[in-house]
């Protein structure tokens, strides 16, 4: 097909019947995990991380902003460090999203209506921290591509540090104002 332009190549391939995709399979690493004798390592390797948050809270009315995020996450030896933290930063976003601003409802039976942005407050530009900082911790990970460990859906869990800063800013309100009750906070409704 030479030099013609990708729209006059696709066209070619279509009209040879030439397929222009491609398809792979990968089985999986094999575990050593005894799911009977619950014994053993259900995953070949584990990504570590913890967060930090620092919140403005308005205790009259429940408002509260996300001042500043420092997140440190194990990477192992990371493949392209500027695409993890994106997907490091996008994850905790989804994930203090997820236990301190999302509400989740359901009918009588059970049933999730909230299941989509349509339905549901999603995070937004204004909610993301003036001062968010991640750091990439080097570690060892031999039975990976290149020492490498996937960070992306670990840093979802992250984002409730958001709910833990929000509420210790409220008990350290109430303690303030000699409220010695126990404070309660719940990031999802409890159902009826």
């Amino acid at each position: 097909m030479g030099g013609a332009p990708s729209r006059n190549k696709i066209a070619k391939g279509f009209e040879e019947s030439i397929s222009l995709s491609a398809t792979g399979y990968f089985k999986g690493y094999q575990t050593n995990m005894d799911w009977e004798k619950e014994e053993g390592n259900a995953f070949l390797y584990y990504v570590y991380g913890a967060a930090c948050s620092e919140v403005e809270v308005d205790c009259l009315t429940g408002a509260h902003k996300l001042l500043r995020a420092d997140i440190i996450m194990d990477a192992a030896f990371s493949i392209n460090p500027a695409l993890d933290i994106g997907q490091i930063e996008g994850a905790f976003i989804q994930g203090m999203g997820f236990s301190a601003t999302e509400e989740l409802k359901y009918s009588p039976e059970g049933v999730l209506y909230s299941r989509s942005p349509d339905h549901y407050k999603i995070p937004t530009v204004t909610e993301i921290p003036e001062e968010f900082y991640v750091t990439l911790v080097r570690s060892r990970n031999p039975i990976a591509v290149y020492s490498s460990k996937e960070v992306g859906e670990a840093g979802m869990f992250l984002g409730s540090s958001m709910l833990f800063a929000i509420y210790d800013a409220v008990a350290a309100a109430c303690r303030e104002r000699g409220l010695t009750k126990t404070f309660v906070l719940s990031s999802q409704q409890p159902l009826n």
